[in-house]
């Protein structure tokens, strides 16, 4: 199974939304950015984009330099975070993350997400160990969630599995690579449509688990 990490394992808003508000304030602080903090529901809704055009969406206006220092900014806040505390799982993942581990079920993650962010997550969570690789596009400059995929089936010569995810960057990586596809319908940031093509919705990442004994 490989899954995507924000809003699928990862409550996303519980870490990124306190560290996007402290990215803006410094932001304006250096200089690079005036008014106000663009609305919370713009970063959300761009989540499971990569960063370089997330930024795209939440500060359309400003030019490449501010887009960068951002990424930077973001990153050190969610980071510092973590080390805190912050940021959860959604409900049940570690349990059946477990519970498929035991079952000798392969677990990858693919994220395009900045490598250290992906591999930090990880790690606080106390959930890597069950993992046999975990897949950024900030790691392998990847253009597209369905090249990640593609390179990680084709690095572990996998031929079947399942795509587990709550985008539609998840839905079409799994459909062009010849996955099952699992649409994760309970995150709150996502548009009205992107699982219609999943094979396979659930309301809760427990599902899983009754999903694979079928």
């Amino acid at each position: 199974m490989i899954f995507d990490l924000d809003g699928t394992l990862f409550q996303t808003e519980t870490l990124l939304l306190p560290a996007y508000h402290a990215t803006f304030d410094q932001l304006r602080s250096e200089k690079l950015y005036s008014g106000d903090t663009p609305p919370e529901s713009v970063i959300l809704g761009s989540l499971g984009m990569l960063l370089e055009h997330i930024w795209q969406k939440v500060m359309p206006d400003s030019d490449e330099v501010v887009h960068r220092r951002a990424d930077v900014l973001l990153l050190d806040y969610q980071l510092n975070g973590l080390a805190g505390g912050e940021g959860v799982l959604y409900e049940g993942v570690a349990e059946t993350l477990t519970a498929l581990h035991q079952q000798g079920v392969r677990l990858f993650v693919a994220s395009n997400g900045l490598e250290s962010y992906v591999k930090e997550v990880v790690a606080h969570k106390s959930i890597g160990p069950l993992f046999e690789g975990l897949y950024s596009a900030g790691e392998f400059q990847t253009r597209s969630k369905v090249d990640l995929v593609r390179m990680l089936l084709d690095t572990y010569g996998i031929r079947s599995a399942w795509m587990v995810g709550d985008r539609s960057s998840d839905v079409e990586a799994g459909l062009k690579n010849g996955l099952t596809v699992i649409g994760c319908d309970y995150a709150d940031f996502k548009s009205g449509g992107e699982l219609e093509d999943a094979h396979v919705r659930i309301k809760q990442f427990s599902q899983l688990l009754e999903l694979i004994e079928r």
